[in-house]
């Protein structure tokens, strides 16, 4: 049942027929959607009957006009089940939320810097590192660790290697001021576009709750706007219809930013998209009401931060001094044994972490060791793995990798069956499988890594990811 006070709220804001409208839709099914990979998925992205025939786990129904590689499903799978789903080739996000890829249209992501201030569990962070490309880089912080873990194994299974996952205050981001050329805040909220889906949503809504999320909003946005560098994009969203955790943030935000605010270029929206579109000041706003849009409740905002995009961008991550640096440079043979994993080794640098070796790509790879040296960095570019008498034991996130190098190892084809007792860690037959180390793949895709010895498999699958339902 909806919260009382709820339903006299947006009774009162909408109008009583629309306010009627609204809460009738959120007792309704919610949509089902993906968002595909564009290098694991490929030219498939957009022709149904290929796209069909390379993730036959899913029965897709239509495009998402405003994500162009989102995609509504008829029904609701078992993902758990779907080999592509662990191999990465597609994430499931809800269809409003893929909306703030198309709010940077108009902006040069390539090459970018993308801050996402609280990025848990990746749906928004995944999109992003798909935008700014191998030259670009997406910092993706979340200040609860364990939902930073949950993130940063999605940031792994997406394989895209230019993603840096932080756990910090937001304050500590906002002390890399001026360094960002998009910060995205997709701020913690009471949660009422949740109500359809999260039953505990409904329970766990009040009107304090709303007053201290809107607290909350604005610290994160001082910080957010620090951070950002002048001709740079703010992206502001919440999944709430309230207008105090909504436009009312926006409002509080341009008392004390005042003309350093100005409009972001106007990006298209159809009519038909069902999306009510509007302004606070500066900024550009958009909402999805269910009972309008195919998705859920979310709001989204985007304004410039005044000044040139050209320029110089200031390097400084943080007025206080440097830790003692945590990485130090590959030697030659780590490099060279590391170089013979990946499809593109030139493009890289290689350093190592605590006994873990790491690639970065060469654009930002002194941006990230700059970063670790000042935050908690959990997480960056693509974890290879640990060296033994000079040869590479790979981690798990190399499989992932859409620069990993095929030809660097034999390959095990699995078949659906085979691949669910491997995704169980439970044992498989040694007879799909070559002595020493093996790439393990279903439908052509990587899951991960296994080594047979003789007669036995000895099953590398992460525990911690391990499918353990029936």
């Amino acid at each position: 049942m909806l919260p009382e006070r709820f339903i006299e709220r947006v009774s009162c804001d909408l109008g009583e027929a629309e306010g009627r409208a609204l809460c009738e839709a959120l007792d309704t099914p919610s949509p089902v959607a993906v968002r595909l990979h564009p290098t694991k998925v490929g030219t498939a992205c957009g022709l149904l009957n290929e796209l069909s025939a390379s993730l036959p786990a899913l029965t897709f129904d239509r495009p998402i006009p405003w994500s162009p590689q989102g995609w509504y499903l008829t029904e609701r799978p078992s993902f758990t089940f779907d080999t592509d789903f662990h191999a990465g080739a597609y994430y499931v996000q809800e269809p409003s939320s893929q909306l703030v890829g198309h709010l940077l249209r108009n902006v040069e992501t390539r090459g970018a810097r993308i801050l996402d201030m609280c990025a848990a569990p990746g749906g928004k962070t995944t999109l992003y590192a798909s935008m700014v490309g191998a030259d670009g880089l997406v910092v993706a912080n979340e200040i609860d660790r364990r939902r930073a873990a949950v993130l940063a194994d999605n940031v792994r299974k997406w394989g895209t290697g230019n993603v840096a996952v932080t756990v910090c205050e937001p304050r500590s981001l906002g002390d890399c001021e001026g360094w960002f050329d998009v910060v995205a805040v997709d701020a913690p909220c009471s949660g009422e576009g949740m109500f359809r889906k999260d039953p505990d949503a409904r329970a766990e809504w009040s009107e304090a709750n709303v007053h201290l999320c809107a607290r909350r909003q604005d610290e994160i946005l001082r910080e957010a706007w620090r951070a950002l560098w002048p001709g740079g994009t703010l992206i502001y969203s919440t999944c709430t219809f309230n207008r105090e955790e909504d436009e009312g943030s926006l409002e509080r935000m341009l008392a004390w930013a005042g003309d350093e605010a100005e409009p972001s270029d106007e990006v298209p929206v159809d009519a038909a998209w069902g999306i009510v579109c509007g302004t606070v000041g500066p900024f550009r706003t958009y909402r999805f009401y269910p009972h309008r849009a195919c998705g859920e409740g979310f709001f989204a905002a985007v304004a410039r931060k005044a000044g040139p995009a050209e320029g110089i961008r200031r390097n400084r991550l943080s007025k206080s001094k440097a830790r003692r640096s945590v990485v130090a440079s590959a030697d030659r043979q780590a490099t060279a044994e590391a170089a013979r994993w990946l499809l593109e080794p030139e493009r890289m640098q290689f350093v190592m972490a605590a006994d873990t070796l790491y690639a970065w790509y060469g654009p930002q790879a002194e941006t990230v060791r700059m970063l670790s040296e000042r935050v908690p960095v959990i997480y960056s570019g693509v974890a290879l793995g640990q060296l033994f008498k000079g040869r590479l034991k790979p981690d798990p996130a190399l499989a992932f990798c859409t620069e990993l190098n095929r030809a660097a190892l034999p390959i095990a084809e699995l078949n659906a069956e085979q691949a669910l007792r491997y995704l169980r860690r439970q044992e498989v037959e040694a007879s799909a499988f070559v002595e020493g180390m093996n790439l393990v793949c279903a439908r052509g895709r990587a899951l991960g890594f296994a080594k047979r010895i003789g007669a036995r498999v000895n099953n590398l699958y992460p525990a911690s990811l391990r499918i353990i339902t029936n």
